[in-house]
């Protein structure tokens, strides 16, 4: 049964366990960042800390809205008294082995020492690898003319079981008080020290104790910064004849200043190029931008600290000077939390240390993107004075906007995209966009547009799709080879090439993005029946076999299992196609914009014209015509100038 002592025993022992453990606040990119930071912080290894998670990081998307983890450390109370060992050690001279372990190896010790008329004896115990003290050399020393008797028994149990950092009573000596050792205390004139002379005793003398030199000193005014250990460590090791410090005045201890503490990096010099899993250094990912998202944390002032005053022996103040304050650096874009001290992204953008102003930009200029730049990732508008060179991508949440030409590259935006020259993309070229897209001309692109493509010159041997309209306007409007898609409509002047050449196809009436999932999970489906057709005769196969045999050997049993699972699960893999083509196919049938194309030029033989899925093949030139469904079939009608008063130029263009 467990009585009250019990407890309170218990909750005394957790007490003392746990009254030295400390905490530190730490903010890192990762946990792993941050327990390694406070393992820093408590000279200790990581598997000795515990914490609790106050802010939970984010590692973002592409780096983007990355959030650092924000915790509270703390030592495991089960190690802060190794780690007190360690230190002690430290004074002594022990290294510690080369992984920071907090065990230290260190030999016993013994003090005899003579007090009153009593003989003392303090004995350390061995730490690690350390030896034991002797009990024979404990002896020896012990037998000393002026010895008057000692209990050798408890000398040998004391060497064993060590006396608890104490002096413990083992026998008598004979004392003559005229042998005693002298000591004198003097205070320093500044009253910052005080010191103790001793001169050694002779045979039959006692030796000092602690209490004598701290009477000594209270009795000559000292009221403060009196040192247990260094009167401790002088009663164990006497130095005789030499003034030994005893006591120290508490030294006043200044405030520190108020700093910024920056969840970005401020010296570029140190952002660096992102490493492949192989090592090697990718030059195109070169982590130049920095961005941040709306309510971002970006910095935090750390509060200045009050200083600590001192005192001198005497109990005279000494005073200490307090940290100074500083004001937020707040620069454009940017907003104070309600602590006070954070200061967070007001919005989308980049995050910049301006003139030692924290801003956020929500535009980014660049005079092009090449290998100076490499790969631009950023939450905002980026702006390209120059081309975007082969090779290099650009990706913004705002508009892009290229006064050059833009290479066989990867253009990605939420907004609109602004092309100034043309767009070669030699095959490989890609653009997507949330808006709508302009240019002078467009070849060899794959082009994807959620509102509309609006094009000066000319598009060739491309893959076009908008949600609404794919409008040329200039001189030529010329439309040559490649895929065009659009739900409105296709406005040019010409479309096809004389002579036929490379195939155009111009489909209108429909939702792009739609027709093009109907057209892949038509495919998945195609290759699940022709997979569903082998599986279902490799199980007849086998459940004739087992017919026959009445049973099956393991292995092939075991395969028959898996064929009727792998058959079950593309039949509703299949039924989950159906579902999904059926609300396509409908949505496609309620489209009400059914879709134009407009030539007011020629539209050349061998085009092929798709409205709402139904064909029109054109096999002589025709000029001046409109497209149109009507009735299930494709239908050709005068040119008609197609409303396009809805269609504005880019924001901030003229």
């Amino acid at each position: 049964m467990i009585s009250l002592d019990d407890i309170r025993k218990d909750m005394f022992s957790l007490h003392e366990k746990e009254k030295d453990i400390k905490s530190v606040d730490v903010r890192a990119d990762t946990l792993d960042e941050a327990l390694a930071d406070a393992a820093v912080q408590f000279d200790t290894r990581v598997t000795n800390l515990e914490y609790e998670v106050i802010e939970k990081g984010f590692e973002g998307f592409m780096g983007i809205a990355k959030r650092p983890w924000f915790i509270k450390v703390y030592q495991n109370p089960d190690t802060i008294k190794k780690a007190l060992d360690k230190t002690v050690s430290s004074i002594f001279g022990d290294d510690a082995d080369d992984e920071g372990s907090q065990i230290v190896s260190k030999n016993g010790a013994y003090y005899i020492h003579r007090f009153d008329f009593q003989l003392v004896l303090k004995v350390t115990l061995p730490v690690g690898e350390g030896s034991p003290v002797n009990v024979s050399d404990i002896l020896s020393d012990l037998n000393r003319p002026d010895t008057k008797s000692f209990d050798e028994a408890k000398v040998r149990e004391l060497a064993v079981s060590g006396t608890n950092d104490e002096y413990v009573p083992i026998g008598e000596f004979n004392h003559v008080p005229s042998a005693d050792a002298i000591f004198v205390v003097d205070i320093s004139k500044d009253e910052m020290f005080a010191t103790a002379t001793i001169n050694p005793p002779t045979m039959g003398g006692a030796d000092v104790t602690a209490e004598q030199i701290k009477t000594a000193l209270n009795k000559q005014g000292v009221v403060a910064g009196i040192s247990d250990e260094k009167i401790n460590a002088l009663i164990d090791l006497p130095v005789y004849n030499e003034p030994v410090v005893v006591a120290e005045a508490v030294l006043p201890v200044d405030g520190h200043d108020a700093y910024i503490a920056y969840n970005f990096e401020t010296d570029r010099s140190k952002i660096r190029a992102k490493e492949a899993a192989n090592g090697q250094v990718d030059f195109k990912e070169l982590n130049l931008i920095q961005n941040v998202v709306e309510g971002q944390p970006l910095a935090q002032k750390i509060l200045a600290e009050q200083g600590k005053a001192g005192k001198t022996l005497y109990g005279r103040y000494l005073e200490a000077s307090n940290g100074r304050d500083i004001n937020l650096p707040l620069g454009k874009n940017v907003k104070v939390d309600t602590d006070g001290r954070t200061i967070l992204a007001a919005m989308n953008g980049q995050v910049l240390l301006v003139n030692d102003k924290i801003c956020v930009e929500p535009i980014m200029e660049v005079d092009g993107v090449n290998i100076k730049t490499g790969n631009i990732t950023f939450l905002g508008t980026v702006i390209v004075k120059g081309s975007v060179e082969d090779g290099f991508d650009v990706k913004a949440s705002g508009n892009i906007e290229v006064n050059g030409t833009v290479g066989k590259c990867t253009l990605e935006s939420d907004g609109d995209i602004i092309v100034s020259s043309g767009v070669i993309g030699r095959d490989e070229g890609k653009i997507v966009c949330g808006g709508s897209l302009w240019a002078k001309f467009i070849q060899n692109t794959t082009v994807q547009v959620e509102e509309n493509v609006i094009v000066n010159d000319s598009i060739m041997n491309s893959d076009v799709s908008a949600q609404k309209r794919i409008i040329l306007q200039g001189k030529r409007a010329q439309i040559t080879g490649g895929h065009l898609f659009a739900t409105e409509c296709v406005v040019a002047k010409n479309i096809g090439s004389d002579g036929g050449g490379t195939e155009t196809v111009i489909e209108v009436g429909y939702d792009p993005k739609a027709k093009h999932r109907l057209e892949e999970l038509q495919d998945m489906q195609n290759n699940n029946v022709k997979i569903l057709d082998e599986i279902e005769l490799n199980i007849s196969t086998l459940e004739n076999m087992k017919k026959i045999r009445k049973t099956l050997p393991k292995e092939k049993e075991a395969n028959l299992e898996k064929l009727v699972e792998q058959k079950n699960s593309i039949i509703e893999e299949n039924y989950e196609y159906n579902e999904e083509i059926g609300k396509i196919q409908a949505r496609l049938r309620e489209l009400k914009n059914i879709g134009k194309v407009y030539a007011s030029g020629t539209v050349y033989s061998g085009v092929k014209i798709f409205v709402r899925d139904e064909k029109d093949e054109v096999r002589a030139d025709t000029k001046n015509v409109t497209f149109y469904y009507e009735n299930g079939f494709v239908r050709r009608g005068k040119y008609e100038q197609p409303d396009m008063d809805d269609i504005k130029g880019p924001e901030g263009y003229s």
